[in-house]
Formats: structure tokens, sequence, C-alpha cells
């Protein structure tokens, strides 16, 4: 009679199928998975499989495999930590404890999948799983980590030195938040608090087994807890009633633990902070410590591309990092050797995120063309918002003078409209888009113009209107951003009351190209835009300012006035650090205190005018959410009291 596999076996025979997965092998991935899949490692690792195809390609027809695969694993998991307790531990943690890690894997996923759906009742079910897993996971780190996390290595190994607080240890941190409410898993999982320190630099004898236990606790505890940090205030507030705590900053550092291990969990937490520094970087606007940021992101990404290098997730973070250090050229360089067709493994739903990372980074260069093909090719690869993607490409086709392709891209997109709603309603990108087409229609028949030939009465490109919300002319090279100013300053009517060597001579004439509040806002805010992406500060506060002024007479743009305030408030940042190179530190601090409150300020009116009747408010809600976090981060890298984080 065949013996049964240990966890440990388990656990070796699953982790080959994740490094099939990560190394872009599907097909072997999941061959590895299904040979053991009554497994919970096993059923985990189908799991994963599925919530990643549907994740990342947001294919719905997924969702189910994914919830049956982890459903599965969950029940799994339950039924051998039930049963290990009656057994002797073979590792130094207690004994099961490596099933109750993977339980709570199974629910935090389970949660997440029931998200994509993004029905409301998909959103509860997330929430049900979500508690659940926040309960098991937090007395999880206080059974492995019960002295904190400053002995354990991090990726770029120091322990982010340049983002400590002088305000206690990490260890007080956990001691000192309010623990979570028991709850029905925590009563099947009792865990016990005297563990040895284990997993420590020092510590080099670790078992498989443990180092499941090491870096999956530090990964699901970090996890929840950035998650729930970079929710929107609003709705953090009602997640607050539910008892949650979190600490963005020890969330950090625990992920940052995971991801210098050397089970799966490393990848995921690897993956976690890449996306996180990644969004950070692109769409915060400043950044108190960018080289800081920009060091840990290197070394998270050095450390999974040494172990997967033909991974696609590796290979559009490497590329993400070359745009944000203004690198455009390579970052195309190398995102295209990513889509090479002779690869030998291909992930179909991680390469569509290359070719959308493509496509934004060849329209930060101007490059329309080829822009417009990588949208249009998008959407042969998923099923996500096609109309989104032909608006951007018929932006590209306006901005090339190709009107005809233009007018034909645009009259597609209502039937694309059609085809995808959430619940009933359109989603966010999709209602701008809807109200821009019709905006453009009554352009054009006031001008007295064919309605079929609206393509006309266009302006300003979509394109370029929609890559505000991306934050694309934030990182930008010098040469870019004065093409886009000549060329926004060449509409007319004329501007005449804002200064700036880099606008474009206009002509007198009759002629006005630009007739409403909403475009001239719309120009202000891109000019604005552009020129603090140049240092410009004083024409771009100039050109902010008018856009917010504007803002309250749109007729459609409700988003305006709470974007210009936004941008505001990150231009404040910005010259505060061009100004504090040249001032002595004590001058320099007065003028930090001044910035950052009046950031704050800027913040708070920014989040006030982002109402569930402003489009695409969710973004900004976002991006506030994370440009206070840079704001708190900027007051103790300088020794200031922090303000009350919200």
């Amino acid at each position: 009679m065949a013996s049964t596999p240990s966890a440990e076996d388990l656990l070796r025979s699953a982790t080959q199928g994740f490094d099939y997965l990560f190394a872009n092998d599907i097909d072997a991935a999941q061959k590895a998975f299904k040979s053991a899949e009554d497994a919970p490692f096993h059923a985990l690792g189908l799991g994963v499989v599925a919530f990643l195809q549907a994740a990342l390609g947001m294919e719905t027809g997924l969702m189910e495999e994914a919830t049956r695969c982890l459903t599965a694993s969950e029940v799994g998991a339950r039924k051998q930590a039930r049963a290990a307790k009656s057994s002797p531990s073979t590792h130094r943690f207690d004994a099961g404890i490596e099933w109750e890690v993977v339980h709570a894997d199974a629910v935090v996923l389970l949660g997440l999948t029931h998200a994509l759906s993004e029905s409301y009742r998909g959103y509860l079910q997330c929430l049900y799983e979500l508690n659940s897993a926040h309960s098991k996971f937090n007395k999880l780190f206080k059974t492995v980590y019960p002295n904190g996390l400053q002995s354990y290595a991090t990726p770029a190994t120091t322990p982010l030195p340049s983002r400590k607080g002088s305000d206690g240890s990490l260890q007080s941190s956990v001691i000192q938040s309010k623990p979570a409410k028991s709850g029905f898993f925590s009563k099947l999982f009792p865990l016990s608090t005297s563990v040895p320190t284990i997993g420590t630099i020092t510590d080099t004898q670790i078992k498989p087994v443990e180092e499941l236990v090491l870096s999956g606790t530090a990964f699901g505890f970090g996890l929840f807890n950035l998650v729930l940090s970079l929710l929107p205030e609003k709705i953090r507030n009602v997640v607050g009633f539910l008892g949650y705590n979190h600490d963005r900053k020890l969330a950090l550092q625990a992920l940052a633990v995971s991801a210098a291990r050397s089970d799966i969990h490393s990848v995921f937490a690897g993956l976690v902070l890449m996306t996180y520094h990644g969004v950070v970087l692109l769409l915060s606007g400043y950044q108190a410590d960018e080289a800081h940021i920009i060091k840990q992101y290197k070394a998270i990404v050095s450390r999974v591309d040494g172990r997967y290098p033909d991974g696609s997730l590796w290979i559009l973070n490497k590329a993400k990092i070359q745009r944000m250090t203004y690198d455009t050229e390579g970052a195309i360089e190398t995102l295209r050797s990513g889509l090479q067709p002779e690869r030998k493994n291909s992930f179909r739903q991680a390469d569509t995120l290359l070719t959308f990372e493509l496509a934004w980074t060849l329209l930060s260069h101007r490059r329309y063309e080829e822009t417009a093909k990588q949208f249009l090719d998008i959407t042969k690869l998923n099923s996500w918002s096609h109309a989104t993607y032909y608006f951007i490409a018929a932006g590209c086709y306006f901005s090339l003078r190709n009107y005809d392709r233009a007018q034909e891209l645009l009259d597609q997109i209502p039937d694309q409209l059609d085809k995808r709603k959430i619940s009933g309603r359109d989603m966010p990108t999709e209602t701008f888009i809807k109200k821009k087409l019709a905006f453009y229609k009554r352009k054009q028949v006031r001008l007295g113009g064919k309605e079929n030939r609206f393509v006309e009465a266009i302006k300003i490109s979509p394109a370029e209107e929609i890559a505000i919300f991306w934050n694309t002319h934030a990182r930008i090279e010098s040469s870019v951003a004065i093409a886009h100013i000549q060329e926004w300053s060449s509409l007319t009517p004329a501007i005449t009351d804002i200064e700036s060597r880099y606008l474009a001579q206009v002509p007198e004439t009759t002629n006005v190209d630009l007739d409403s509040k909403d475009e001239l806002a719309i120009r202000s805010l891109l000019l604005g835009i552009a020129h603090r992406t140049l240092a410009e500060y004083a024409a771009a506060r100039a050109f902010l300012k008018d856009a917010q002024e504007k803002a309250p007479d749109v007729e459609i743009s409700t988003w305006v006035g709470g974007v210009s305030t936004f941008e505001l408030a990150v231009l404040e940042l910005k010259e505060a650090d061009m100004k504090a190179a040249d001032m002595k530190p004590e001058d320099a601090m007065t003028m930090w205190k001044d910035a950052l409150v009046d950031a704050s300020k800027k913040l708070d009116q920014a989040c006030a005018m982002s109402t569930k009747q402003t489009d695409l408010s969710s973004r900004l809600d976002s991006r506030i959410v994370m440009l206070r976090n840079e704001i708190f981060e900027k007051r103790r890298l300088l020794g200031l009291p922090a303000e009350r984080q919200r």
C-alpha cells in the first residue's frame, strides 16, 4: 500500500507547478496541479491559475473555475489542519500551522474572486471572506513573528531604512493595535504564541514547510493591510465599522520580508510590491522618497526575474521601471522583446498587460500610429472595455490627421458599449466616453456641420484627454511636453493672460477652435500638467488655477475641478522639493511645513469635489489616498509631527 505523501512532499510538487506558472508555461502548471488536485496545495494552484487568468484578462468565464478550485482548497486545508493537531509537528512551528496558511490563502483569493464580478453581491461576499482571512492572518502573524520583523531580511538588504519612523518599533505597532475579534475560523484553529524565533537572518537551517509558514504569513498579513490602507477614505470609513485596523508601513515591511524568502509566497509578495510601487510611481504624482521606491522596486524585480527570466509579469515590471526612470526607449524595447512570437511559452492574459503597457508607453512618446495598433490589438486579447480601446485609437488617428479612420472607429463605439455592461450599468470609462461622444455631436451640429462627421468638431485628442486619468503626461520627455504645449496653445482663442516661453504664436483670426468652458478648462489642465513636467511652476500654477476656476461652469466635464485641484497639490510638493535644494535647513523646514499643510488642504478640496456624479471619481479617490500617504511619509522623513492620517 502506497504511503500518504507528507506535507513537504505535496508542497514540493505544488511548487513545481507554480514555477511553471511564473515562467509562462500555463499548460505544464495545470498538469502539475492536476497530478494531485485533491491536495489543498494543488487545488490552490489550480485556483491561482484560474484567478490570474480571470483577473489579468477580465475573463469572467474563469471566475467560476477559480471559485471551485479555491473552495476545494479551503475545505481540504481545514480538514488537514484538524487532522494535524493530533500528530507531532514535523517542524519547529505548531503542528498543522502550514495548513492554516493555505486555508487563509484560499479565503483571501476567494474574496478577491468574488470582487472581480464587480457586483453588489460580489463585494459583500468579498468582505465576508476577507473578514475571516483578516482575523486568521492577524493571529498567525503574532504567532510566527512574536518579536516583529526587524530581524528579517528584505530584497533590498536593508529594511526600509529611509522610511523608518522614530516613534516606536514595528513590534510595538503590532502589539499596540487592537486585536481582531475572534471569529468562526479562529475557533477552529486556536494558535499558540510560544514559538522560537525562526527564519531570522542568522537562522539558516530552514525547512520547506517553515519557509511556507514564514513567507505565507507575512504575505497574507501584508497584503490585507496594504489593501485596507489604499481604500478611498469613504470606503475605509465603512470598513472601519467592521473592526479593521491597518498599518501601511508595517504592511509593506511584511511583504518585503515575504518577498525575500524562497517559498512561492515570496513571488506573490514580490508581485504585490511591484504592482504597488509601479502604481505609486505612476499615479501618486509625487513621492516623498522616489530614490528609495526605485531601489526597492528594482531589487524585487531583479530577484524574481533571476528566477523566472521569461515570465511576462516580470518583463512588464522591468519595463515599468524603465518608463518611470524616463528610459522610454528602453521600456519599449523590453516590452517588444517580451512579446516576440518565437517565445517558448506564452501566458495570454499576462501578455495582454505587456501590450497594454506598450500602448501607453508609445502614447507617452507621441508615437500615435503604433499606439493605435497596440490598443486595437488588445481587443483580440481580452474582453475588457473595447469601447475604451477604440476611443483611444480614434484619438491617435485624430492626432495623425487621419480623420476618416478616426470617425470610423468612433462610429463603432456605441455597439461596443451595448455589448459590455456590468450589472446593467456602464463602466466608469465608458460613461465618460458616452458623454464625450454626445458632446462632440452637439458641437458639430452647433457649428453647422453634419452630425455623422462629428470628428470635425474635435480639437483636443480624445487619447490625450483620457490619458490624464492614467497620469501619462507626468513622466514624459521634455521634447514631448514642449510638443504638446505647442499643439494645445496653437488652438484658438489664443492664450493672452498667462505667460510661458513655450506657448505657440497664434495669428489673429475669427476662427474659434474651443468654444466651450469644457474645452477651455481641459486645455488649461493639460497645459498645467505639461508645464509642471518641465518644472515651469509659475506657468503650471496659472494654468491649473484657470482650469479650477472654469470647472464650475463646464457642461459635462465634472471631473476637471477635482483633478485640477489634485494636480495643484502635486505642484506644491514638487516645487517645494526644488526650492529646498537651495535653502538653508531651517528655512527649508519652515517652507516645507507650509507646503505640506497647503497640499493637504488642496487634497481635502479635491476629495470634496469627487462625488458619485463625478466621472471616474474612484480613480481620483485612489490618487488622493496615495498622495496623502506620501505627505505622511514626507513628514516622517522631515521629523515633523504627523497629521491625522485619513
